[in-house]
């Protein structure tokens, strides 16, 4: 089963990489956001893997926060929303040959860790995005967590919604590392849960609720899992 689940990790990557290909050659063919959608769309028909949803994506959300547990998570998240969605990732990323391109081609969002520099320009550059009636999509944690525990949530994320009191939704995804997992080579064709959570208006004057909703979105987490059977 081991080497199966290797040979599928490695199907799998290829796939994707030929998906981010496809949309860099047809970025400036198709309009906003179909490049991005279609190369997600292929990832997910072809290495088989399927999504069910748990509540409803709010229309006018403004900065989604979502759990990051895999390299599929952009995947799952552009399959199951319509939006025109700006990520918000390393800098480090985007200077990566190739990679780096299909970031900065949409226009998504580079933020520099442990730098105040980089936070002015992440506030700059999100009221570019929300000017143009995108979405932004952020990983709160920062880096992948693949153990079933959130890590703790950078602060950006909190200075990034407090700005402009955006709308917020967050969004647990269940267990993605158990289909693709780039540490363990390990690749298994299944079905990833996407839980919207209620939306909300981020305010300044909570000095906690960016604490408070890791805290919330780890017990949704927790209790998916042990309610239900399906997802262990």
């Amino acid at each position: 089963m081991k080497i199966f689940a290797h040979i599928s990790w490695l199907f799998a990557t290829i796939i994707i990489l030929a998906s981010l290909t496809i949309m860099i050659v047809t970025f400036y063919i198709f309009p906003k956001p179909y490049s991005r959608k279609l190369a997600a769309w292929l990832i997910r028909l072809t290495i088989f893997f399927t999504t069910s949803i748990k509540g409803k994506e709010d229309p006018n959300t403004q900065l989604f926060l979502i759990n990051h547990q895999s390299d599929l998570d952009i995947a799952v998240i552009e399959t199951v929303s319509n939006r025109d969605i700006a990520w918000v990732a390393k800098k480090e990323l985007f200077d990566i040959p190739f990679f780096g391109l299909a970031l900065r081609l949409p226009k998504d969002i580079a933020v520099q860790r442990d730098s105040k520099t980089s936070l002015i320009k992440l506030l700059k550059d999100a009221k570019n995005v929300l000017s143009t009636n995108r979405a932004i999509a952020m990983f709160p944690e920062g880096t992948r967590s693949s153990k079933g525990v959130m890590l703790p949530f950078k602060s950006g994320a909190k200075l990034l919604a407090d700005s402009n009191s955006l709308i917020v939704q967050p969004v647990v995804l269940i267990e993605s590392a158990k289909r693709y997992n780039t540490k363990e080579f390990y690749y298994k064709p299944g079905c990833i849960k996407v839980i919207f959570l209620d939306s909300f208006v981020a305010d300044k004057k909570d000095s906690e609720w960016l604490n408070n909703l890791r805290v919330k979105m780890q017990k949704v987490y927790d209790d998916e899992l042990a309610n239900n059977s399906s997802n262990r």
